[in-house]
């Protein structure tokens, strides 16, 4: 059943907000009036309005109604109630209520519309993918289907909760070089297309020849400062057509294959995707998935293309009769360790638990590397900024000295 927002006026003449299930805006407002409310606007909910490829779109302009922190939050209530023993309806009913974010309360009121049609969860989510993932909706009707919705939800919240933190470690790892670099930059760009220029008319009237340093600093501020917007738009212009090249399949999968071999990025890129792989892999067999539809889902959810080419490839050799950990075992590009414990987990019949032990040690030594990293990245940041200051600094005081000892 569809649903509508409406805005209504009460008997006491304030205005009023809500949802409303209805089979159509008439009725929707006709409904409203058998509630003693004067329907001044009723418009469908934007995540009722069907896209052109027949799913439905998550907000307005098809922009996702959750984010992934907002997501795992909204997973964890849900598990929550459902696991209390409340009723799927009314848990959707209590967190629409609750909402306070329009998109999202229209997402949830859209939901809570098709549950009551009779669609199953997982069918009314996937009709959202802008907000819920193929891999999350493949869990979701796990459960549904092995009636144990909401530990499945819990496990679930746990996986987008461990990944989420995985994903925030990183980018602290990566946001103090980050912004060290970004300020070096303005700082240099500064001295040397101002300071630099400003002080160099203090020596033009001189016919002494100036420190070489002084003189190669000098070029460099010129070039910059004539050739400076140039180079940014050539530089913007090969990034641009860079991120075109990548649209190709096979040049993505190329650059993804050489940017595992890089020394230290790599190994990171590597052990994050296999983290990412291996926790995917373990939360849906251990929802009940089967193993092949397991591996489609999980190789999905690689940013790597090479890495999902092997996977990929692993998926065929499984189907072929292939255990796991021999599938894996002979792709490279995924860590050892992955195939140790999927061969262990094969052997004990324990598979989604030690699946998840070597996700857990994948995202620990990706953690330990990238902080590793950070650490030594920051002074030799540092390092490095204080000797391009210092370059410039002694390219503006030597012609000072020098002039000094002309006057003696």
């Amino acid at each position: 059943m569809p649903a509508y927002t409406f805005e209504a006026l009460q008997v006491d003449g304030k205005t009023r907000k809500g949802v409303v299930e209805a089979d159509t805006a008439k009725a929707a407002r006709a409904l409203l009036r058998g509630q003693s409310l004067v329907p001044l606007q009723v418009d469908p909910v934007p995540g009722g309005e069907l896209a052109a490829d027949g799913t439905q779109r998550s907000g307005r302009w098809g922009a996702r109604a959750f984010n992934s922190t907002q997501l795992a939050i909204w997973t964890r209530q849900l598990a929550g109630l459902v696991g209390s023993g409340l009723p799927l309806e009314r848990s959707l009913s209590a967190l629409a209520d609750e909402s306070d974010d329009v998109r999202q309360r229209n997402l949830i009121a859209s939901l809570r519309a098709e549950v009551n049609a009779g669609s199953s969860l997982a069918k009314a989510m996937a009709m959202h993918p802008a907000a819920f993932s193929p891999v999350y909706t493949a869990v979701i009707a796990a459960g549904e289907q092995g009636g144990d919705l909401g530990t499945v939800l819990e496990r679930l919240a746990d996986d987008l909760e461990e990944r989420q933190a995985l994903r925030s470690k990183l980018i602290g790892a990566a946001l103090y070089p980050a912004i060290v670099t970004g300020a070096a930059i303005v700082i240099v760009i500064f001295l040397v297309t101002y300071v630099v220029p400003q002080v160099a008319t203090v020596f033009t009237g001189t016919k002494h020849s100036l420190p070489w340093l002084t003189s190669a600093m000098l070029a460099i501020s010129a070039w910059v400062r004539d050739y400076g917007w140039y180079a940014l738009g050539v530089l913007v212009v090969g990034f641009i057509g860079f991120r075109l090249a990548l649209r190709n399949p096979a040049a993505r999968q190329r650059f993804d294959a050489a940017w595992l071999e890089l020394p230290l990025v790599g190994r990171l890129a590597r052990g994050y995707n296999a983290a990412r792989f291996a926790s995917t892999l373990a939360m849906l067999v251990g929802a009940g998935v089967p193993i092949l539809r397991s591996l489609q889902a999980a190789s999905e959810t690689l940013n790597n293309q090479a890495m999902r080419a092997d996977a990929e490839d692993a998926l065929v050799m499984v189907r072929e009769g292939a255990p796991l950990a021999s599938a894996l075992s002979q792709k490279k590009r995924f860590p050892g360790l992955l195939a140790m414990f999927a061969r262990l987990g094969e052997q004990t019949g324990q598979l989604p638990l030690m699946l998840q032990r070597a996700a857990n040690q994948l995202s620990a030594e990706v953690q330990r590397r990238a902080m590793q990293l950070a650490t030594v990245l920051e002074p030799v940041l540092i390092l490095a900024m204080g000797v391009i200051v210092m370059m410039i600094v002694l390219a503006v005081m030597l012609p000072i000295i020098q002039m000094n000892q002309w006057v003696k």
